[in-house]
């Protein structure tokens, strides 16, 4: 079994030590995210430039429309998963890709069907489901490539990238989307569920960002750092190690608790209670070092946006219903 760790401090050394921990824990193409120096370094610069502050500010007003007609569709009673959390996350990554509205529905299937298989064990369900989502891919970026994309989409700037001059292959391209989207709708559903739990249960510090909503990105990264939208992560040893006096041999893959480690009592006190007060240094919530998560900044946007948007709804106690 792999050794878990728990404690904050060892993560952060484990974070910030990337010569001796691997991110290749998989046989799984993963760019960037399972790379290591210099390779990392290469497909990271490439990818930044789709998360900087031009792009996401010609990408707000959209989401904002998103988010303003989700909440104005609500039923009087909905499913806070199934009706609200999910939905946003497709509609807001669909948008951001640029990709028509019919993806929407297909990836919600797809989604649906890999947490079953998931939950199930079943292998052969998973791989089939990967070969399903390049599949969904592929036409994508051909589509792209043909023009049918407007030339400033994220899209059509994907299928340009180039790396020493020479185009990515769809292999690339693929595990490049699928870390923006098989990650990333799971971690921004599991976090809209945590924001709306929250201010049902805490309506005093609802009332305050509703005063004072300039702090909102500050909230919901605390709400966040004990309620974490994603449970681990995982590198491997290069060499024999030692964390907290326990003997890691080479090639050992250990598993990075971001919950324990965020809510680990020698650095936060009272771990599980919302506090302002708290240094948003030692919050790992996007990680820390050279992995740290580079679509930070959409996520952020992302769920600043929810939250204005939560903010102004008048409580339906008695409707929510968090799946």
């Amino acid at each position: 079994m792999s050794p878990v760790i728990r404690k904050h401090a060892d993560v952060v050394a484990i974070l910030h030590a990337p010569e001796t921990w691997s991110n290749q824990v998989s046989s799984h193409l993963n760019v960037p995210n399972g790379m290591d120096a210099p390779e990392h370094t290469l497909y990271r610069k490439l990818i930044e430039p789709f998360f900087d502050a031009q792009t996401l500010h010609r990408f707000e007003p959209v989401l904002k429309n998103i988010v303003t007609r989700l909440f104005r569709e609500l039923p009087e009673e909905f499913n806070v998963e199934s009706d609200l959390a999910y939905p946003f996350a497709l509609q807001a990554q669909c948008a951001f890709m640029g990709w028509p509205c019919d993806l929407e529905a297909a990836l919600l299937q797809w989604i649906q069907r890999q947490q079953k298989a998931s939950a199930a064990g079943d292998r052969e369900a998973m791989r089939l489901l990967a070969t399903e989502f390049s599949q969904l891919m592929v036409a994508e970026f051909k589509r792209a490539r043909a023009g049918e994309y407007p030339v400033d989409s994220l899209t059509s700037r994907l299928v340009h990238l180039r790396i020493e001059g020479e185009p990515l292959t769809d292999e690339y391209l693929v595990s490049i989307v699928r870390n923006w989207t098989v990650g990333e709708l799971g971690t921004i559903a599991n976090a809209v569920k945590a924001i709306v739990n929250f201010f049902k249960a805490n309506q005093v510090v609802r009332k305050q960002l509703t005063q004072a909503p300039e702090h909102i990105d500050h909230a919901v990264d605390e709400i966040l750092r004990f309620n974490a939208p994603l449970a681990s992560n995982r590198r491997r040893a290069v060499c024999p190690m030692h964390i907290n006096g326990q003997a890691v041999k080479a090639d050992t893959v250990v598993t990075l608790d971001w919950g324990a480690a965020n809510t680990d009592p020698e650095v936060f006190e009272q771990p599980h209670q919302f506090r302002w007060d708290r240094d948003p240094r030692d919050n790992l919530l996007y990680g820390t070092g050279i992995h740290v998560c580079p679509g930070a900044p959409l996520a952020r946007l992302e769920l600043r946006a929810f939250t204005q948007t939560l903010l102004t709804q008048k409580t339906r106690s008695p409707a929510f219903h968090a799946g």
